[in-house]
């Protein structure tokens, strides 16, 4: 069975390769659509109480992005790896034709920062909910408006038919890479056959260069992280075929992983993120407004009240009784930074715990080994930031009348299966540390303890508040 999936993915990698320009044509179809949804809204009067996303495209939109794209494309890594990136991302698209028609100048050194994905990630998850991202169109042409328009700035200037933008300063590009660990599906690269290729009755023969836009050492290529899943490279020397493998192989075996990875996925995908979804869920939010609002007015400073800010730094819709204060943007910050202390810190603590009971002896940086345990809490990372999204999905199906009794069960059922996911993948990495079954054990039960604000996070959103 495996060899018979085996040859239908490596068919279907050669098509892909073999009908680029038909991949190419399905791109700029999809770079049409975007910019419909994206554009057309932000003219329209805002929605009113009574329209539906059958009667009004602001909200047609808005279910498209938020209720739809974002949710399944994060579904979409796991199961395709980051197809998504290769087949029908439109910033991919328009960063790749703006490079090849472009400059051309040689990537920066600043741009190859390892920071990159966590720092983005983390600033346009806040801006988005200080500017209400999820509910208008303004806001949206600001956030994905802004990330596109700066895509085709950064491919026209660098590179030469690269996806420079992809590579180093995609806000999502940290997020896409994790979670393509988890993917069943790879290029495998053969070093053997890569070395026969090479070898002195083939050097006369002059094989082209593939052009892999994500800028992936091809033969070096260990995982699926950092692959678009294009096919470009299918065949390539004999060495490179798209072929199944265990969607835990890349975390357990390659183990590809570093500090700013780390960030990303405590700070950031659980801390960060969490915060951003449960804010304005959260009756602590209100308590916590009004009694520093009541604070200040007792010592007459207004300024921080004050609802004057711009659309495109906190949210400003009058018209619709929507407006943020200086003291709702501070308090959202708060939030936000409160989870990624709260939540990413007890990560953090259980993964240092855990990583000092059962150390990777082999390891030259002492910190490698709780850079490599975090790496399993990847699924935990993927559905929390899907749980949020889809929590926009569950609002707008509600406002058309949708039965809703099943969600909850579902969450809590996605919820449980991450975190069994998460906890088997822990136990098979400090497998691989040369520790005793009990030493194992208690590093184990230490990373599971860590989890516990994260779980009680979403406890209190979809069940408590």
């Amino acid at each position: 069975m495996s060899a018979v999936i085996g040859r239908a993915s490596v068919r279907f990698a050669d098509f892909l390769r073999d009908h680029a320009a038909l991949l190419r044509k399905l791109q700029w179809g999809v770079v049409g659509i975007y910019f419909f949804l994206l554009i057309i809204p932000a003219v329209l009067p805002l929605p009113g109480n009574a329209a539906s996303m059958f009667n009004n495209l602001t909200i047609a939109a808005q279910f498209a992005f938020w209720g739809i794209w974002w949710p399944f494309v994060l579904v979409s890594m796991p199961l395709l790896g980051r197809a998504w990136c290769g087949w029908l991302c439109p910033e991919g698209m328009l960063t790749e034709w703006a490079s090849q028609h472009g400059r051309g100048h040689a990537i920066p050194k600043w741009m190859r920062w390892g920071g990159w994905p966590f720092v983005a990630f983390a600033l346009t998850t806040v801006y988005g909910q200080l500017v209400s991202v999820y509910q208008y169109p303004w806001a949206v042409l600001a956030v994905l408006g802004g990330s596109t328009v700066a895509a085709i700035g950064i491919g026209w200037y660098y590179g030469r038919g690269k996806r420079v933008w992809c590579k180093y300063l995609c806000p999502v590009n940290g997020v896409f890479s994790l979670l393509a660990k988890l993917a069943p599906w790879h290029y495998k690269v053969s070093e053997e056959a890569w070395r026969q290729s090479l070898s002195s009755g083939q050097r006369m023969i002059r094989i082209q260069p593939v052009n892999c836009a994500p800028l992936v050492p091809l033969r070096h290529m260990k995982g699926a992280s950092g692959c678009h899943m294009c096919g470009r490279c299918s065949g390539y020397r004999d060495a490179i075929a798209l072929l199944p493998r265990s969607p835990e192989a890349e975390i357990v075996e390659v183990a590809q992983a570093d500090a700013w990875q780390t960030a990303l996925i405590c700070l950031g995908l659980m801390g960060i993120a969490v915060g951003a979804f449960l804010w304005s869920a959260s009756p602590w939010y209100v308590d916590l407004k009004q009694i520093i609002a009541t604070w200040l007015i007792d010592r007459n400073v207004m300024w921080p009240l004050a609802e004057n800010a711009p659309w495109f730094i906190l949210t400003h819709y009058p018209d619709v009784n929507d407006v943020f204060s200086w003291l709702d943007g501070g308090l959202i910050l708060a939030f936000a930074l409160g989870a990624a202390v709260v939540v990413g810190g007890s990560l953090y603590l259980a993964l240092w715990i855990a990583s000092s009971v059962a150390p990777l002896q082999s390891a030259s940086n002492r910190f490698m080994g709780l850079h490599t345990l975090a790496q399993a809490l990847i699924p935990c990372a993927g559905i929390g930031v899907f749980l949020g999204l889809s929590a926009t999905t569950i609002t707008l199906l509600k406002h058309e009348g949708m039965e809703t009794t099943w969600v909850n069960p579902a969450r809590f059922v996605l919820l449980a299966l991450a975190i069994g996911w998460s906890l088997r993948l822990a136990w098979r990495v400090l497998g691989k540390r040369a520790v005793g079954l009990g030493r194992r054990g208690l590093a184990w039960l230490v990373f599971a303890a860590g989890l516990g604000p994260f779980v009680a996070a979403w406890v209190l959103f979809f069940a408590v508040w």
